[in-house]
């Protein structure tokens, strides 16, 4: 991270191809598909390795989403795989709990929402896989049990800020997170027999030997030992739903995103604003004013969803009108060539008369993109007794506001920040590409950018995970024009944003982190000496993170 400059050559397979943060998932991903498995199936399986390499991001005490497409009927499925707040959960009930202000502590069980990973691994192997639990979840047990060397970004984020909450006496679960009492340093070996166990029962019993039984019971009486309200019926009756994704069209191809309460709805509303900026498609990437129009058709998405991203199945969410053509060339008239708006408000859409990715693809041509969340890096820190995996925090992201759609509720899913993408070719259905950008608030603008790389400017899959970013605000926050921008974008381009009004912060080394950790799969259609034309698997990792695109 300190030098990440990209040296690497695209990854190139005829048969798959495993991209993830970490090269041991990838290497059970590889296993998985030699094994006969789907995508699908290697997808499920890298993700819980992920919990044994990097559960400072990721872990089955969290959420996760699915994009799925399938190569036989060329249909896009998704899952959403992310849980609700307890049935008890009422904004009378936090503000009786003594919690002021707009959003809940980052650290408070309240937070704490059912955990819906778990499920969501079930039901996707379920819809979409071809191997048995015990199958798939066997190679992340082994790991968990036998060790494994913990790589170098992973060990820092392990020894970061809430490493103090693992190692608090009032969170005796939390040495199972750690090393001899401590954060792991880069190339120890963390063994987690408890994480195995849990994950043997998942295995053997299925959802039920995670939403009832002992692990159920350990989440919930270490929740309620800290203030919070999740009960057995809470956990007993959660389930995924399969979602029709959303998409829109951009220069010849088809972006696919997760419906509300996901946050991809922002990449969308982004790239339908980008359509209507004139000339905007023969703009130099990360020249000045190709990224003052990105960055202020960020900054619009960004103010409506923040407002109307919420559980669909509680508050309603005007999808239609906010993905229009004429309420997209309503918000870019916004959008001055030469000066940054003031912080925008959102618009008004309804006629009344706000991690760790990975892809996969298989040789059968079905493609994967998972993500796998607990938010705020350990998520709140807390484990349940002998169960090796804290609980996630998604339930920060409520708003605690009567009449917001995301206001806090009972049985209510948050707004929630983690989205897979899927590209398809418009006119003929078939994948281009299967991605994403994980990292809080930065993964829809990571979309956009990344996407624009690829479709737009022609990069490869590696060199458009390499460029530069930017990130608006920490993620969507931020005074009038408040933007991050990444070492490389020259001192010109950075000089000339700000003189147009955009509150610029130039950040290098470790600090990059801000800007997300991609992985790209794309498929080409490549001629071969032998006179036919086969397909090709082109990927790419960021070099931001530990990770690898690896050829099955």
């Amino acid at each position: 991270m300190e030098n990440f400059n990209s040296r690497r050559s695209t990854a190139l397979s005829l048969d798959g191809m495993v991209a993830s943060t970490q090269p041991l998932a990838n290497r059970i991903g590889q296993r998985i598909l030699a094994q006969g498995g789907n995508a699908a199936d290697a997808a499920v399986a890298m993700a819980a390795a992920l919990n044994v390499t990097e559960p400072c991001s990721t872990g089955i005490g969290g959420d996760c989403f699915c994009l799925y497409f399938d190569a036989t009927t060329k249909k896009v499925h998704g899952l959403n795989g992310s849980g609700r707040t307890s049935a008890n959960t009422t904004l009378e009930a936090v503000r009786a709990s003594g919690i002021a202000g707009d959003k809940l502590p980052w650290d408070h069980a309240l937070t704490v929402t059912v955990p819906g990973a778990a499920a969501g691994w079930v039901d996707t192997i379920e819809h979409f896989g071809t191997m048995t639990m015990q199958q798939v979840l066997q190679p992340a047990i082994d790991l968990a049990r036998q060790g494994a060397p913990i790589h170098h970004v992973a060990a820092r984020s392990w020894a970061g800020a809430q490493a103090s909450a693992l190692q608090s006496s009032a969170n005796p679960g939390g040495q199972a997170m750690l090393l001899q009492g401590q954060p792991p340093a880069e190339g120890q070996v963390m063994v987690m027999p408890e994480l195995a166990a849990t994950f043997e029962l998942l295995a053997s019993k299925g959802k039920s030997g995670f939403y009832q039984g002992r692990i159920a019971q350990a989440i919930v009486d270490c929740v309620q030992e800290h203030g919070g309200i999740l009960t057995l019926e809470d956990l007993e009756q959660h389930r995924s739903t399969l979602d029709d994704p959303l998409y829109v069209d951009y220069a010849g191809v088809r972006l696919w995103e997760m419906p509300p309460n996901g946050q991809g709805l922002t990449a969308l509303l982004a790239l339908n604003i980008l359509e209507h900026i004139p000339g905007f498609e023969s703009l130099e990437i990360n020249s000045t004013q190709y990224l003052h129009f990105v960055i202020e058709a960020v900054r619009l998405a960004f103010a409506d969803t923040t407002f109307y991203v919420a559980d669909p199945a509680v508050s309603a969410v005007p999808i239609a009108e906010l993905l229009s053509e004429s309420y997209a060339a309503q918000r870019a008239k916004l959008i001055r060539p030469d000066v940054a708006m003031a912080e925008p408000d959102r618009g008004s859409p309804v006629n009344s008369c706000d991690t760790v990715l990975l892809t996969v693809t298989d040789k059968a041509g079905n493609a994967c993109s998972f993500i796998n969340s607990n938010y705020m890096g350990f998520g709140s820190c807390l484990v349940p007794t002998g169960c090796g995996f804290t609980l996630q925090n998604r339930g920060a992201n409520f708003v605690l506001q009567s009449g917001h759609p995301n206001c806090i509720g009972p049985r209510k899913r948050p707004y929630h920040t983690i989205i897979p993408g899927l590209v398809t070719n418009a006119d003929s259905g078939e994948l281009y590409m299967t991605f994403g950008v994980m990292g809080g608030f930065m993964q829809p603008q990571g979309h956009v950018q990344v996407l624009l790389n690829l479709i737009q400017h022609g990069l490869s899959p590696q060199a458009a995970l390499d460029a530069p970013r930017f990130c608006v605000g920490p993620g969507h926050e931020g005074a009038a024009g408040g933007v991050a921008l990444e070492e490389g974008i020259s001192a010109q381009v950075q000089a000339e944003l700000a003189a147009m009004g955009h509150e610029v912060e130039l950040l290098t080394g470790y600090d990059r982190s801000r800007f997300g950790r991609g992985q790209v799969i794309r498929q080409e259609m490549q001629a071969a000496s032998d006179g036919t034309t086969r397909r090709v698997w082109a990927a790419g990792s960021d070099p931001r993170g530990d990770g690898a695109a690896v050829p099955a």
